[in-house]
């Protein structure tokens, strides 16, 4: 039950999320790399990791971005699997066509583009950071500040994204900012207090998580072509 409503609310979100122009549509289809505007709906019970792929790809379905192989930036403890092992190769760009980061070891790096302004949701928009009502900065992903599995004592994945109880995440700070053992982390900054959208919620959560083209290479082959202004994509049975 708590699934079904939880995938209520994500399709109600996307029903209601904003009509982009021209310009950003043709940003949006060579964008491979997005923070989820909304979770899966079931806080930190993402499905697993095939789950949360599959979120990702939803989300950019609905911008007309579906033409990538999406991935979630999450570790996992069954299997010891690393984020940063999930997501290619690089290079990634927001939904602004503005680069994020040429390869891996510069995505783990300071060199990287990762603030507020540009860490963007797959509509190009900036998501609530510290300081805005409500906050949602506390991102999932289980991992350390190299997309490695978090070494920690307990569970740090919420149950390998299973769990909307009992259990913690390891989760990072989109917007640099906050508490936490390195609050300044866009990866690695806290565990969280639980792992349902309550708990997540009161540390300044939303179960949101990144989004990576793991083929964002062919990116730089392709033809870029002026598309006419338009709403952006919507999903079948969709209504505004």
């Amino acid at each position: 039950m708590d699934r079904i409503v939880g995938i209520g609310l994500v399709l109600s979100a996307v029903a209601l999320s904003p009509v982009v122009d021209g310009s950003t549509v043709m940003a949006q289809e060579t964008m491979s790399f997005f923070l989820t505007s909304v979770g899966a709906g079931d806080g930190a019970d993402l499905g697993g990791l095939e789950g949360a792929d599959a979120h990702c790809e939803f989300l950019a379905y609905a911008v007309g971005a579906e033409n990538r192989e999406w991935r979630a930036y999450l570790s996992s403890e069954d299997g010891d699997v690393n984020a940063r092992d999930r997501i290619g190769d690089g290079p990634w760009y927001n939904a602004e066509g503005v680069l994020i980061a040429r390869d891996v070891t510069e995505l783990h790096s300071e060199a990287a583009n990762l603030t507020k302004e540009s860490i963007l949701s797959e509509w190009g928009q900036v998501v609530n950071g510290r300081g805005d009502t409500p906050n949602r900065h506390d991102i999932l992903t289980g991992s350390d500040a190299d997309g490695m599995l978090f070494d920690g004592d307990g569970d740090v994945t919420c149950s390998d994204w299973t769990s909307n109880g009992e259990g913690s995440a390891r989760v990072g700070h989109f917007d640099r900012q906050g508490g936490g053992d390195d609050p300044t982390s866009w990866n690695s900054a806290h565990g969280s207090q639980g792992c349902s959208q309550q708990a997540l919620r009161g540390t300044g959560g939303d179960a949101l998580f990144f989004c990576f083209a793991a083929d964002a290479g062919g990116a730089e082959d392709e033809e870029e072509v002026s598309l006419p202004s338009r709403q952006a994509t919507r999903l079948p049975g969709l209504a505004r």
